[in-house]
Parts: C-alpha cells; structure tokens; sequence
C-alpha cells in the first residue's frame, strides 16, 4: 500500500493528491448532509401541520405512516391514471396521408464533394 501512495504522489504531485482528497471529501460529505435533509423533511412537515392543527383547536390523530403499499394498489392507481390521461386527448381519424415533396439540391449532401476526392492537378 505504501509503495502505491509513493508512486501516486511521485506521478500526480502532493498537490494533484491533496486536490482529489478534497474534493472527494467535499462530495462525500455534502452527500449525506442531502440524505439527511431529505430524510427528515416529511417529519417537519408534518410537525409543522400538527402544531397548526393544535393552534386551531382540532384533535390531532397519530396516523401510522405507510411505507410501502401493495402491488395490486400500485396498478390500480397507475391504471387510473393511465385511462385518465388517455380520455384528455382527441380523437384522431389515424388516416395517414403521406404526400411527396421534391427536394431542393443542397450541396452539404452531395457526394462530388467528398473528401475523398483529392484536387486534379
């Protein structure tokens, strides 16, 4: 493992290996600071929508968090979706007309000037 670091630090330089250190600490750490963040917003958010539900003067039920619902739900719920989203369309006739169109020389497609064509002399 020495021998390792040594030929690192003779090929990168100590301060290319300093750099990466760094800068795989900084992402490392910022990384779990986001998995914690996002982990605890739903448990603020609904600290925050219990103490204004106590301010109101509404009885607060301790519901138990679902963490995983079946697969059959799932479906269901993506069915309906599904067929939702579908009936916001019109109709179409699926009539498809396909009329041809005389295309315009362009000279980017042409294959006189190739590149392998070298100039005559």
């Amino acid at each position: 493992m020495e021998q390792i670091c040594s030929i690192l630090l003779a090929s990168v330089g100590s301060a290319g290996f300093t750099v990466t250190i760094v800068g795989f600490s900084i992402v490392a750490v910022s990384l779990a600071a986001l998995v914690v963040v996002f982990s605890q917003v739903p448990k603020i958010i609904n600290l925050k929508i219990r103490s204004k539900l106590k301010k109101e003067g509404k009885e607060v039920e301790k519901t138990e968090e679902i963490s995983e619902m079946e697969g059959n739900v799932n479906a269901a719920i993506g069915m309906a979706l599904y067929l939702y989203f579908n009936e916001l369309h019109d109709e179409e006739s699926n009539i498809i007309t396909i009329k041809k169109t005389r295309k315009a020389y362009s000279p980017w497609s042409s294959k006189i000037y190739g590149v392998s064509n070298w100039p005559q002399k």
